[in-house]
């Protein structure tokens, strides 16, 4: 659990540089020559001014010097009075807020320990000191101070509180809710205690306590943030998320709708809940109070990405190009969008537009050549993904599509030296082994191809590829038929709709000579992914075991008319006396139309 760090509220408001509590309201004393301060009447008298006069008129300026904010000057007069006074624990005291305020902590702490010598002080002021020292590091003198704050007034409840905090976090919990539970037998409404009760609760494990405990600290003070902080992390954490929105919009509602990281936390929660309709919401109340914050509505345009309501993203996007064109991120994410819309074009302006701007702009480098290798245009996506590895090196993917890339374009060697390159930088990505394994499959490196597959299959058992592709290649050899059946099924077991995988698997019954088996999963293959050469080939040669000649030429033909390049099979069928393929008249017509398609492609720019 994360430790509770407690800090004393005067020392909050010396942080935040606004005019100084509870320690630091300074009072009038009989001998007192200047004015008093506003807050002075309205604060308990906690310390006496310096019984000098010349250090009371020091005290006095070095007062006046924090109203205005001016902690050089306060501690050049508080040391004047320091020094005209050595005994004086209020001079000492502030110095040690403002030592604490301004991070120099070994100074607060001296300071704040000298307080805390001898006797006479008041709880108060033993409790503040004690705040200093925690957080100066140094929680085992806290400790002390706090049980004098204890033994000068037993009955005041404050003290109990950081104390407890400080058990808590040296892992003393039953002690820390003893302790928590004494100072709320004295205030019982007070909503530090009740939530630092909750927090040792929840270190306990009693998590329903913990809850009992946040709800009682809201209800006696609704606007005490904390208690709604913590509720809601609780209700995360057990992933409960409708009881932690309900949590925060009641803080938004109730104490303070202008809060920003809460509402930004709200909807962080609408997402992860996918309650899209709640975050746009949410983000339309931000924008109604600044218009202009464009975070807001690069948010927006976010979630309407994730709702598929493209033309509404890409509005927003534009808008908030129009106002800041340099934002290279947000028009990358437009030309994923314009992808998303099918208007290839606009998204390939998108993405150069942010490589004119910026040469080195990884994502753009990254997004246009992955597009261009979808359009197969495999010079430009191997230029363009030369780029993103170069630049980013760490990042996996570029160093994957552009060894894919090279394979498109039968560059076998290119694609293992981009494979190997891409595993050095990234040495666990089970997907860069896996992509290595395939290239070296295309350069006959059986051995390798074995030894990266392994290697993914260790970085991530669960790798369907690679079960998958390493189970064939030992099926489609014919070796280690046993392990290639027990990969496969794991890889058909993690992907059961995966019909290369059922085809994988019905090609290693038929090496294993279960041939019903093997028919009955190809058939399978066929039906969930349709029209493949390879699965229709397979389909061939099971009929050709089972002696159904007649089906055995109806697949196979059929297979040549997906591929009509694969001449093995053309050999294959006519050395089984079915005739010569190419005389059909239906895979003289697959020529053409793959002869078409090729030109097309060449005519194309």
């Amino acid at each position: 659990m994360t430790k509770v760090r407690w800090v004393p509220t005067f020392v909050k408001c010396l942080s935040l540089g606004l005019v100084p509590c509870v320690l630091m309201a300074c009072v009038a004393a009989p001998n007192s020559r200047g004015p008093v301060p506003a807050k002075a009447t309205t604060v308990k008298q906690s310390i006496a001014p310096p019984p000098d006069s010349s250090a009371t008129y020091h005290f006095m300026l070095g007062y006046q010097a924090e109203l205005a904010q001016d902690s050089d000057k306060a501690l050049r007069e508080y040391q004047i009075a320091l020094k005209a006074d050595p005994f004086s624990r209020e001079v000492k005291a502030r110095m040690a807020g403002i030592y604490f305020g301004l991070g120099n902590l070994s100074q607060a702490a001296q300071m704040a320990e000298e307080v805390g010598e001898g006797s006479g002080q008041e709880a108060q002021l033993l409790t503040q000191m004690a705040g200093i020292l925690v957080g100066a590091g140094k929680p085992d003198r806290a400790l002390r101070l706090l049980d004098k704050a204890i033994e000068r007034a037993p009955d005041r409840g404050e003290a109990y509180f950081p104390k407890g905090i400080i058990l808590l976090n040296q892992k003393r919990t039953a002690e820390a809710e003893q302790t928590v539970k004494q100072g709320l037998t004295y205030v019982p409404d007070s909503p530090i205690g009740l939530y630092y009760l909750g927090r040792i609760s929840l270190e306990a494990g009693n998590a329903e306590q913990a809850v009992a405990s946040f709800d009682r600290a809201m209800a006696v003070s609704p606007s005490f943030e904390p208690a709604y902080l913590a509720q809601a992390s609780l209700h995360e954490s057990r992933q409960e998320k409708e009881k932690a929105i309900a949590v925060l919009q009641k803080y938004l509602h109730q104490v303070n709708p202008r809060n920003k990281d809460i509402r930004q936390h709200l909807i962080q929660l609408y997402m992860t809940t996918k309650d899209y309709a709640g975050g746009l919401a949410e983000l339309e109340r931000i924008l109604e109070d600044d218009p202009t914050d464009l975070d807001a509505q690069l948010r927006i345009a976010l979630i309407y990405g994730e709702k598929k309501e493209f033309v509404k993203a890409i509005d927003r996007l534009t808008a908030i190009l129009k106002v800041r064109p340099g934002e290279l991120k947000v028009r990358d994410y437009l030309g994923y969008l314009y992808e998303e819309t099918k208007d290839v074009p606009k998204a390939v302006e998108a993405y150069q537009f942010n490589l004119q701007q910026d040469p080195n702009f990884t994502d753009s480098h990254i997004h246009l050549g992955v597009l261009q290798y979808r359009q197969k245009k495999f010079p430009d996506a191997i230029t363009h993904l030369s780029d993103a590895v170069r630049i980013a090196p760490k990042q996996p993917e570029p160093h994957i599509v552009l060894g894919l890339a090279y394979l498109q374009s039968d560059q076998f060697e290119k694609a293992s030296s981009a494979f190997e390159e891409g595993v050095r930088h990234n040495p666990k990505s089970a997907d860069l082994h896996f992509n290595l394994g395939t290239a070296y499959d295309k350069l006959n490196r059986f051995d390798d191809v074995v030894r990266a597959m392994e290697t993914a299959l260790s970085l991530d058992p669960h790798h369907a590829d690679a079960l998958n592709y390493l189970g064939y290649s030992y099926a489609e050899r014919g070796i280690k038929i046993d392990l290639a059946l027990s990969l496969i099924r794991r890889a058909v077991a993690l992907k059961p709709e995966n019909g290369y995988y059922v085809d994988s698997l019905g090609w290693a019954f038929y090496k294993s000579g279960l041939l019903a088996e093997a028919l009955t999963e190809i058939k399978r293959a066929v039906s969930l992914v349709g029209d493949d050469p390879v699965i229709y080939e397979h389909l061939g040669e099971i009929y050709i075991k089972q002696q159904n000649l007649s089906a055995a030429r109806e697949a196979w033909l059929h297979s040549l008319e997906l591929d009509p390049s694969n001449e093995k099979l053309f050999q294959r069928f006519r050395e089984q006396g079915m005739g010569d393929p190419s005389q059909e008249d239906r895979i003289q017509q697959a020529k053409r139309r793959v002869s078409g398609k090729i030109q097309t492609q060449q005519a194309t720019p």
